[in-house]
């Protein structure tokens, strides 16, 4: 069964897939603002996208109602789209995939994707993901990654990206990769890490330390100034809602004493006594999005 539902098919020099999913591999939704922002950066043109029919439970991931300018009742499914974009100045161009992580047929979908990599000759797959790490708002994002490229993997190693060694669960970012390694395809992925006190909230530092990585790496230069300007204002609220909370604040003092002593990798303190302070963090945070 064809589960691509394809608008056009593009003529393109040996594009690299960046792919972004919502969920599990998306802490602070950081890799899908990333996409986002390259997306309407490059005002990137939509070519596929693939059908949810089979890869969701509706009753999880339920469709939205969005009115449209002219009054009418428009439904929203949970989307996997494909975008491109040509690069003059570069010898190869970019399709991005921003998704949503299925629920359902996992192999199926991975097929799906792996086989237009391989229908528009791409030249390698590259993931972006976030995760909770032992990290505070204060210090830069710490990137993580791994490239199944020699060349590639030398490059993030003298670029000071520490090479992943998670084991354990994985999200579909895991099965695409699998999927690559089975069929000997070029791949890589970037991993940001976040502060494990922020929660949910949107987090701009993670996306621009993706795409600064992503611009070192591959000489993607979009214009990061929104995202700057983004992370700045971020950082200002997480600092003005913890200005009063000495707990917090007693907490963070032992987190960057533990990464400036190396022993980051042992995890992070426990959480201040008073579980509500986190519950607090993130709903100023929303107010703060929302104002």
């Amino acid at each position: 069964m064809d589960y691509l539902q394809l608008d056009e098919l593009p003529s393109l020099r040996r594009p690299t897939f960046i792919a972004a999913f919502r969920g599990w591999n998306d802490a602070g939704e950081a890799a899908t603002l990333a996409v986002r922002h390259l997306v309407e950066s490059w005002s990137a043109k939509q070519f596929a996208a693939i059908d949810p029919e089979e890869f969701f439970d509706f009753t999880v991931a339920r469709p939205l109602i969005r009115i449209t300018d002219e009054g009418q009742r428009d439904l929203l499914w949970p989307s996997n789209r494909f975008f491109y974009h040509q690069r003059a100045d570069a010898e190869g161009d970019v399709v991005l995939f921003l998704g949503t992580e299925p629920h359902l047929k996992w192999r199926a979908f991975t097929e799906t994707v792996r086989d237009l990599f391989q229908r528009l000759d791409g030249a390698r797959l590259l993931t972006l993901g976030a995760l909770v790490a032992a990290t505070t708002h204060t210090r830069p994002p710490p990137v993580t990654g791994f490239s199944t490229e020699e060349e590639l993997r030398r490059r993030m190693e003298g670029m000071t990206i520490s090479r992943a060694r998670y084991e354990g669960p994985t999200g579909i970012v895991g099965t695409l990769h699998d999927a690559w390694r089975r069929a000997g395809l070029p791949a890589a992925s970037l991993w940001a890490g976040l502060p494990p006190y922020l929660g949910d909230a949107t987090n701009p530092r993670g996306a621009l330390a993706l795409l600064e990585m992503l611009d070192r790496l591959f000489a993607f230069a979009p214009d990061l100034t929104p995202l700057v300007e983004a992370s700045q204002k971020f950082e200002e609220q997480v600092e003005a809602a913890l200005a009063d909370n000495t707990e917090m604040r007693s907490y963070l003092n032992e987190l960057e004493r533990r990464i400036d002593a190396g022993v980051s990798e042992a995890g992070t303190p426990d959480l201040p006594p008073a579980g509500d302070l986190i519950g607090d963090l993130e709903r100023y945070l929303r107010q703060q999005r929302q104002g």
